[in-house]
């Protein structure tokens, strides 16, 4: 697959999304931190964690592919069009109840929790590592850590994730990742993990937490 851009031009989105959207990366996390929680209270938790992921996916959509990535990418509108629909299928999602969240439970709640921790921890300090510095750097809210943190948030769910949930994620995992590894962004190797631990528990049914 050949790129359409250069490493030096991808990682210039990146500093010019960070600069333009500061300080949002604080609310982005903050939300973020809110839905960790959720599953673990005894609120009416599932329509607000259907929510927050419904918001990071429309923001992911308009902030970053349509607005920053689509100056060097024209594919960019395609994948924001995909972003926009899997917000809008999270928030439809959480009205109708067909998302269920419960406290992580068994094998599947521990691989979720690991997702999580990935995704908001992990991934940056691997990314600082191998010299991706803010503001030349994917920060939470873009779209391959956020993915991860999306497919480990799934994983705190009862039931099986309807496919149409689960399929712009995968479908995504893949893409992001091929890109990303001809980019040399090494930490977005959890996101196939990520994308390939969902297909095989994701899809299947798993008892409540008592």
């Amino acid at each position: 697959m050949e790129l359409p851009f250069t490493v030096d031009q991808f990682m210039a989105v990146f500093a010019a999304y960070n600069v333009a959207v500061w300080p949002a990366q604080i609310l982005l996390y903050a939300v973020a931190l809110l839905a960790v929680l959720l599953p673990f209270s005894k609120v009416a938790r599932d329509g607000w964690i259907a929510t927050v992921l419904g918001f990071l996916w429309l923001w992911m959509g308009i902030a970053y592919h349509w607005l920053h990535f689509a100056s060097i990418n024209k594919a960019a509108y395609a994948f924001g069009a995909l972003f926009v629909l899997q917000g809008l299928l999270f928030l439809f999602a959480g009205q109708r109840g067909q998302l269920l969240f419960q406290r992580p439970n068994g094998l599947r709640g521990v691989l979720g929790i690991a997702l999580l921790l990935y995704a908001l921890i992990i991934y940056p300090m691997l990314g600082a590592a191998m010299g991706h510095v803010y503001p030349n750097a994917p920060s939470f809210g873009l779209p391959c850590p956020t993915t991860i943190f999306t497919l480990g948030l799934l994983f705190c769910t009862t039931g099986k994730v309807p496919w149409w949930i689960l399929a712009i994620p995968l479908l995504w995992s893949l893409i992001g990742f091929m890109a990303a590894i001809k980019l040399g962004i090494r930490e977005d190797i959890g996101l196939l993990v990520a994308g390939a631990m969902a297909a095989v528990f994701l899809l299947r049914p798993v008892k409540a937490a008592s």
